[in-house]
């Protein structure tokens, strides 16, 4: 499918528009503290006519023959633009981490890094992220460095994702 810009958004969102849509795919998650492994993953995008976007990603594990297992992260948000192409990107998870990225849009990239992190007493030990999107080939790209339990900014997930009607 290809991506055509809706003529309701708002101009503020044109930088970021190419995100917008449903997007399925896999991807390979690991840490020093995990092994690892592959997962699926559905991301919706959206907007409500107002100058930013609505967020939403879910994985799972996937089994032995790549079917969906059992759930792993959710993250709920949204993208907000700026001048100059800068972004931000509210980010809440249901482990009790809420996360701010803050950084730059430029035509079919996004690169964030948290510019804060809040976590409830009983969620695990994360201090710093660094996010990566691309819109490559019609598919969206992305990629994520992270800092938590004693481990410095490092390799955590990735994954390749194709729009989906």
């Amino acid at each position: 499918m290809a991506f055509t810009l809706d003529p309701d958004m708002p101009m503020e969102l044109a930088p970021l528009a190419w995100l917008i849509g449903r997007w399925e795919g896999v991807g390979v998650v690991g840490y020093p503290t995990m092994e690892s492994r592959q997962f699926g993953q559905e991301i919706v995008c959206s907007h409500d006519g107002r100058p930013f976007l609505e967020w939403q990603s879910r994985t799972w594990s996937l089994d032995a023959e790549g079917n969906p297992a059992t759930p792993m992260a959710v993250e709920l948000g949204f993208w907000r633009p700026g001048p100059a192409g800068e972004v931000e990107l509210l980010l809440a998870h249901p482990t009790g981490i809420v996360e701010l990225y803050y950084g730059d849009a430029t035509p079919a990239k996004v690169e964030l890094k948290t510019d804060g992190v809040l976590r409830s007493p009983r969620a695990k030990e994360y201090n710093a992220a660094h996010r990566l999107y691309g819109y490559v080939h019609s598919n969206l790209m992305w990629s994520m460095d992270m800092a938590a339990v004693g481990h410095p900014l490092q390799s955590h997930v990735s994954a390749e994702l194709r729009r989906v009607e």
